[in-house]
């Protein structure tokens, strides 16, 4: 190779000095700008000494100030050769002074630019990490300052714009109360980027399952980034999109990770809620900070009671479940002894309301209605529309059916009804059906139905999707007026801002899976020990939540306490939780669910009212 010449060598070291940024350039600019006023100054004493006083210096001061300002020169008396130095020394100024300021701007802005990103580290304590962005970020940040009461500060860790997700973030939540929030932007999955939020001193991070293909593949990355790291590892609360990729998650992230499955936890809901209308807005409730929250508490002076015993100790809080050293338990058998060492698992406004009763509530025995329990009869149910979780939903749904009972799914997905062998208690049917279309709808003889889940079409972007599933839901509406059908509808949405829309087609409920997984992750990072409570209430194994008419409890049309209604329910092996009022289901935001009342508090109950339980299939 041949050897470099000095004239290259020159020009690879000047390459390089001037690749190292606005302060090198303006170096240089200020190097050529010196030596063009020690020039001028030389020239003008040589050839002019008579019109230099004070000799050198006075040179060097007065090709100074034509160099920085050009239009002095206009004022100069002398000789053609001296006015001729100044002239060359104030245009010089003039380029380079443009220079310096074109420069000096460039630099101003992209040093403004680089502070736009946030790219300075964090210092703060007890914060809140969000890693990663999506529209669950929303609700999580609305859900955490209102589950904050004293100053704290939530981070947030996004591949998007600091600005731009400052701006989302107030024009959808524009008070954040005694909570800040600062965005910083950077990669989750690199560890520099990471060392920007002061992870070490974080009371909890969540990682968020983003937008686009293949979210999972994002979220394992950033668990790995996590569990890389040096220094203390606050916990980790994640989403995972797809059920078979839990495995790998939890090998990457570790032992301190308590993963969110977003497949099974939807699924789970949208088929409860298609067997008791208003589950999903019990569950909503229950995850948000709104009003009644779930509280872990050792009470000592209830050892050695039963469990049916412990259920009227509270005026104010709800007795739900125990936590023990062998996992928590819902809605145990009544005659269970509380243990030393045993958890209660209480629903409470506040922690600071969850005191013993002085006396217990009045219970009125004659107001108790003794329902025998219906049996499971074999019935049909159409699923309209497909998508990824569908499967899930139908063999769950196959779990809670009689025998004999029939599913027949409608849709114009080219993967529907695709591997569901082995239903035991369904038979499957799969038609081919455009769910928007009225006439096709009508010719699926609809009434013939007791339950219609209409699912999100996947193969469309998340708006079009609920845009499409809400005209299925007008379709239906219309179809059960004019041929005076009657049969439940639930519908699966992406939006919460879309139920509004959706309450105009009355439907008996609406799973809004983005927003339950949000409020989800918000209660996890806010108590990671409640994991075990929510992954018990999502399992179809074990009790779950049931609205049940409230005339199989109570007698309907009389006062009655809500202790009356605990203890009707406990004699049927059920733990009452709250109530939902049948002339309210149309009122945002709890659509007539009320949970934790007060046990003194006298309630009638009309027609269509239903008790919420705690309860076993």
């Amino acid at each position: 190779m041949a050897k470099a010449s000095v004239r290259e060598k020159a020009r690879y070291w000047f390459d390089n000095t001037m690749s190292r940024g606005t302060g090198a350039l303006i170096g240089w600019l200020a190097a050529f700008c010196a030596a063009l006023i020690v020039a001028a100054a030389m020239l003008a004493v040589w050839l002019t000494p008579g019109e230099i006083e004070n000799g050198v210096p006075g040179a060097l001061w007065a090709s100074l100030m034509r160099t920085l300002s050009p239009g002095k020169i206009a004022s100069d008396q002398g000789t053609a050769p001296y006015l001729a130095i100044m002239l060359t020394a104030s245009l010089g100024g003039l380029f380079f002074v443009s220079l310096f300021v074109g420069l000096l701007s460039a630099g101003l802005k992209t040093k403004v630019e680089d502070l736009r990103k946030g790219r300075s580290r964090i210092i703060e304590s007890q914060h809140t990490v969000i890693l990663g962005w999506s529209d669950q970020v929303f609700t999580i940040v609305a859900e955490l300052v209102k589950a904050r009461e004293q100053k704290s500060v939530i981070a947030i860790l996004a591949d998007k714009d600091k600005v731009s997700m400052e701006d989302d973030l107030r024009d959808r939540i524009p008070d954040t109360g005694r909570v800040r929030v600062v965005c910083r932007t950077g990669r989750p999955t690199e560890s520099a980027d990471l060392d920007l939020m002061n992870l070490g001193a974080a009371r909890s991070i969540v990682v968020l399952s983003p937008s686009g293909e293949d979210p999972d593949a994002h979220v394992i990355k950033t668990l790995l980034a996590l569990a890389k790291r040096r220094g203390d590892h606050p916990p980790v609360v994640a989403a995972i999109a797809h059920s078979g990729n839990m495995a790998a998650a939890r090998l990457a992230g570790g032992p301190g990770v308590h993963l969110v499955d977003s497949d099974d936890t939807a699924a789970r809901l949208i088929v409860q809620s298609s067997r008791q209308s208003g589950m999903s807005v019990v569950c909503m409730d229950l995850l948000n900070f709104d009003d009644g929250e779930i509280y872990l508490r050792r009470v000592p002076s209830l050892t050695g009671r039963t469990y049916g015993q412990a259920l009227s100790a509270f005026e104010n809080a709800t007795l739900i479940g125990l936590r023990r050293a062998t996992g928590v338990e819902l809605n145990p058998s009544t005659e269970t002894v509380i243990a030393e060492g045993d958890d209660v698992i209480v629903i409470a406004q506040d922690d600071s309301t969850i005191d013993l009763a002085a006396r217990p509530a009045a219970v009125d025995e004659t107001a108790i209605v003794r329902a025998g329990r219906t049996r499971l009869e074999p019935e049909r149910t159409l699923v309209l529309g497909w998508n990824g979780r569908a499967g899930t939903i139908v063999r769950y749904l196959d779990g809670y059916v009689a025998p004999g009972s029939v599913l027949d799914v409608a849709a114009g997905h080219p993967d529907a009804g695709a591997g569901l062998g082995g239903l035991r208690n369904l038979t499957l049917n799969v038609k081919e059906c455009e769910t928007t279309d009225r006439y096709a709808l009508e010719s699926l003889s609809v009434g013939l139905y007791q339950h219609v889940i209409v699912l999100s079409d996947d193969r469309f972007e998340p708006h079009h999707a609920d845009t499409r599933t809400l005209m299925s839901l007008l379709q239906l509406r219309d179809m059960q007026t004019v041929m005076h059908e009657r049969y439940s509808i639930v519908s699966e949405m992406h939006d919460e801002n879309n139920r509004a829309l959706a309450e105009v087609t009355e439907a008996d409920d609406i799973v809004i899976s983005d927003t339950v997984i949000g409020l989800l992750l918000a209660q996890l990072a806010e108590n990671r020990h409640l994991s075990e409570v929510f992954g018990y209430l999502f399992d179809s194994r074990g009790s779950e939540i049931y609205p049940r008419p409230a005339s199989d409890y109570v007698t309907e049309g009389r006062p009655v306490t809500f202790a009356t209604v605990i203890e009707s329910a406990r004699r049927r092996g059920e733990t009452a939780i709250g109530y939902r009022r049948a002339a309210r289901v149309g009122e945002a935001p709890h659509f007539g669910v009320v949970l934790n009342p007060a046990k003194s508090a006298e309630l009638v109950f009309e027609a269509g009212d239903k008790v919420i339980v705690l309860a076993e299939r």
